[in-house]
C-alpha cells in the first residue's frame, strides 16, 4: 500500500520540526494557528535534536563545537563534572527558570544533543527519542 506522504526521511523531519518549532513559538498570534503549548515545544525541541544527531554532518557542526568547547570549558571551572550531571543541570534549568517557549526550544535541542552522548539513564531516553524520530521519519 503507498503512503499518501512519502517518507520524509531524518533530515527533512528535523528541518519540519524546526520550521514548525520557530513559527510555533512566535509570541504574537499571526495566522490561524495558535502558538505551542509548553509541552509540544519541549516534545518537539527533543524529536528535532535526535533527528539532527541521527543526520550526522553538516547537522551535528554546531552542536559537536558546543559539546566540546561547553563542555570543556564546564569541566574546566568544575572538575569532575560528566555529561549526565551537565544535562541534569540544563533540566534542572528548564524546571526552574523563566524561560520563553523560543528558549526551551532552543535549549531542548542542545539538551538532547548532550544527553546523546551522556549514556546511561539519560542516553538511553535519547536513543528511545531517536527510534520515535526514525519511525516518524519513515
Amino acid at each position: 500500500m503507498k503512503s499518501v506522504i512519502p517518507a520524509l526521511g531524518i533530515v527533512s523531519f528535523a528541518v519540519v520540526l524546526t520550521v514548525v518549532l520557530i513559527l510555533g513559538t512566535k509570541e504574537q498570534k499571526v495566522g490561524k494557528a495558535k502558538p505551542l503549548g509548553w509541552w509540544w515545544v519541549l516534545g518537539l525541541s527533543t524529536l528535532a535534536g535526535t533527528s539532527y544527531t541521527a543526520a550526522g554532518w553538516p547537522f551535528n557542526v554546531i552542536p559537536q563545537l558546543i559539546m566540546v568547547d561547553g563542555v570543556g570549558l564546564v569541566s574546566v571551572a568544575l572538575p569532575g563534572i560528566t555529561l549526565p550531571g551537565l544535562a541534569l543541570v540544563i533540566m534542572a534549568c528548564l524546571a526552574w527558570m523563566g524561560l520563553t517557549r523560543r528558549q526551551v526550544a532552543v535549549v531542548g535541542i542542545i539538551l538532547v544533543h548532550i544527553m546523546a552522548g551522556a549514556g546511561g539513564g539519560l542516553g538511553t531516553f535519547a536513543q528511545r527519542i531517536h527510534a520515535v524520530a526514525e519511525h516518524f521519519a519513515s
